[in-house]
């Protein structure tokens, strides 16, 4: 499976490919209007036998003002740099979810997953009336279970080396550090549901030891950010690689969410003070990202990776998706 890479590097023609080559792609529908998710499902539809769609699980997390203001007022040079102003107010919003689980309802696909938390179990229920498999991406045998009673078909389980933001369903908490092959073995066993394994696919060798723990699938991300298809920033494929980063770190620093990026200068400097408060420090940085991305400055940009980011290849995805199936 293709993993739903949300603020770009997903794309119609990233999910065709993939399709195409004989994997299952996904689209991300996180961060986007659901205009414009409804184009892309109406574009994805008659080019691939069948395709999911991801959603972000509106958060309750009501931030703390003081900490939030206080995290504002330490990035302001850092805002300067590129003439952003940044606002004080938290922002907050449920990433347009009843319009998107309308549009889902309406205009049903095959399947969709859904990522940080789960919803009120009626939503999960009239996915499922319509004929979608539900999944929940979880990163716990706790998660699962909530996950499983909430009656969801399937389970995402994200192990530690996944690239970008944690699934998991406590933001102010700490993500596991459980290895996805473990994870998937505790998980599968415990909840009887498919499962579906991310994080850490790297190679071949790595979807047969994902697929001996239990899992009916792998999902893959981080190698599909330099394909040819994908719609990664010109400054993040090359921040991939480049030898001057050389690990990466969990972090809440951009978005107030815990997420594994390129270790980088903006994290070294305010990781330790970034409050847990997603999405209102993602709005918070969002202007300011966004022109580090347009000046290339990857010193100050979110450089979301897995820990195998060093396979990452340019190239076709449909060469990604061969090369992670060979011998499987």
């Amino acid at each position: 499976m293709a993993a739903p890479m949300a603020g770009g590097p997903t794309t119609v023609a990233l999910a065709e490919a993939v399709g195409s080559a004989g994997a299952y792609p996904f689209l991300a529908g996180g961060y986007k209007a659901p205009e414009a998710l409804a184009t892309e499902i109406e574009q994805l539809r008659p080019r691939v036998g069948g395709f999911g769609v991801n959603l972000f699980v509106p958060s309750r997390l009501i931030p703390d003002r003081a900490s939030f203001a206080a995290y504002a007022d330490e990035l302001r040079g850092e805002a300067e740099v590129h003439g952003v102003q940044l606002d004080p107010e938290p922002v907050l919003d449920d990433d347009h979810w009843d319009q998107k689980l309308r549009l889902l309802i309406e205009r049903p696909v095959p399947t969709v997953s859904l990522t940080f938390g789960l919803p009120d179990a009626t939503d999960i229920a009239a996915l499922r009336r319509v004929g979608t498999r539900v999944l929940a991406s979880v990163t716990s045998a706790g998660e699962a279970e909530l996950a499983r009673a909430a009656g969801v078909d399937g389970l995402v389980v994200q192990g530690t080396d996944a690239g970008g933001h944690s699934a998991v369903f406590d933001p102010s908490g700490s993500p596991s550090q459980v290895g996805t092959a473990e994870l998937v073995r505790l998980v599968a066993h415990e909840s009887g549901l498919p499962v579906v394994a991310a994080g850490g696919v790297h190679g071949p060798d790595a979807v047969r030891r994902l697929l001996a723990a239990g899992a009916e699938g792998v999902a893959v991300g981080t190698l599909l950010l330099r394909t040819d298809e994908a719609g990664t920033s010109q400054a993040h494929r090359a921040a991939l690689a480049d030898p001057a980063f050389a690990e990466t770190v969990v972090t809440r620093a951009f978005t107030g969410r815990p997420a594994r990026a390129l270790r980088n200068g903006f994290i070294d400097r305010h990781g330790s003070a970034a409050p847990d408060a997603y999405p209102a420090v993602h709005h918070l940085t969002r202007e300011l990202r966004a022109a580090a991305g347009r000046a290339g400055d990857t010193d100050r940009l979110h450089l979301w990776a897995g820990t195998g980011y060093r396979r990452a290849a340019e190239g076709p995805a449909a060469a990604v998706v061969r090369r992670l199936a060979a011998g499987v």
